[in-house]
């Protein structure tokens, strides 16, 4: 018998279901449907009560497990900040996560309370600057937190270093002349970034594009999806909305001028902080074309040939976005 030794499996909905009985006290029986699947499985979960939860089965990833424990212990501790986030909910044995076998090998869980509230409109000043506003408090609360044994640091390694290697390994890019680009442009920001005298350090989202959150009725936006956090620059935590209007075609830089108004409603950035969040831009860009390179094995390479059409975006943001904004 042949075995498929599987990179990547998909539950049923049943044993999503009795798995999410099984370990936490929710009234049931619950039930379930996906909301989404691939670079995590996220389920919608209705308790018999009519209490809605969001389950979240994390994917096995090039960096290796999720950090649950760190990810989790940062949203209690922002919680009890009052900064607006999903917190997970308690297993039945008090923690706040679990861990799964799959038959590619362990997934971490966790259960978050549902976010009450309507999805930001990208093209609405007031969310991206009730964006920036929650990162800000997110940010003054990261300072009383101390990670304890996280096991990733948002660092140039983390984010840029690895990433490429990815990108060159996974055959995606044919083109030497391409791979050198990315590798030249890849050390030029590294390079740029280190002379940076003092970047400020903090506990990262990792992923506030703008649309990891929902506005509630008082306008305030409240985050979820942690999974990409950890300690790390705080000017990354900021590109990443830049990065998110500018990427792709995407030209605006209007909602990133409102996200930093509401930031500094809350927080200053420091000068460097700002400039680097231009440079970071870049790092942000191979931090995802690593994430889809790695899955090349997994979704093909049809699915993530884009990557090798990167070059120009990044050449042309470094020039006209970096090189004369320090002119």
């Amino acid at each position: 018998m042949l075995d498929f030794n599987p990179l990547y499996s998909t539950p049923q909905i049943a044993a999503i279901e009795q798995f999410i009985d099984q370990h936490y006290p929710l009234a049931g029986p619950v039930s379930c449907r996906m909301l989404q699947r691939g670079l995590n499985d996220v389920y919608l979960a209705v308790a018999s009560s009519g209490e809605r939860y969001v389950f979240r089965l994390s994917h096995r990833r090039a960096r290796g497990p999720a950090d649950v424990k760190t990810e989790t212990a940062f949203l209690a501790h922002v919680s009890q900040s009052d900064v607006p986030v999903a917190a997970a909910i308690p297993t039945r044995e008090g923690s706040l996560f679990v861990e799964g076998d799959a038959p590619e090998g362990p997934r971490q869980a966790v259960l978050f309370r549902a976010i009450e509230g309507r999805k930001p409109d990208t093209a609405d000043a007031g969310d991206a600057r009730a964006n920036g506003k929650t990162l800000a408090l997110l940010h003054n609360a990261a300072e009383t937190f101390q990670p304890e044994g996280a096991l990733y640091r948002l660092d140039l390694e983390h984010l840029l270093h690895r990433p490429l290697a990815r990108i060159c390994d996974s055959g995606v890019v044919e083109d030497a002349g391409v791979r050198s680009d990315l590798e030249d442009i890849a050390a030029r920001t590294a390079k740029a970034i280190e002379a940076f005298a003092d970047l400020t350090w903090t506990y990262c989202h990792g992923d506030c594009h703008g649309s990891n959150a929902r506005i509630n009725d008082a306008g305030e936006a409240v985050f979820f999806d942690f999974d990409d956090g950890g300690p790390g620059y705080l000017a990354y935590d900021l590109s990443v909305f830049l990065w998110a209007q500018t990427s792709f075609g995407r030209r605006s830089t209007a909602m990133w001028d409102a996200f930093v108004d509401g930031y500094r409603a809350v927080r200053p950035i420091t000068p460097d902080d700002f400039e680097a969040a231009h440079r970071f831009v870049i790092v942000r860009h191979f931090w995802l074309m690593g994430e889809y390179a790695s899955r090349t094995q997994e979704w093909g390479s049809e699915a993530v040939g884009w990557i090798a059409r990167q070059a120009n975006f990044l050449k042309t943001w470094e020039t006209e976005r970096c090189v004369d904004r320090l002119l």
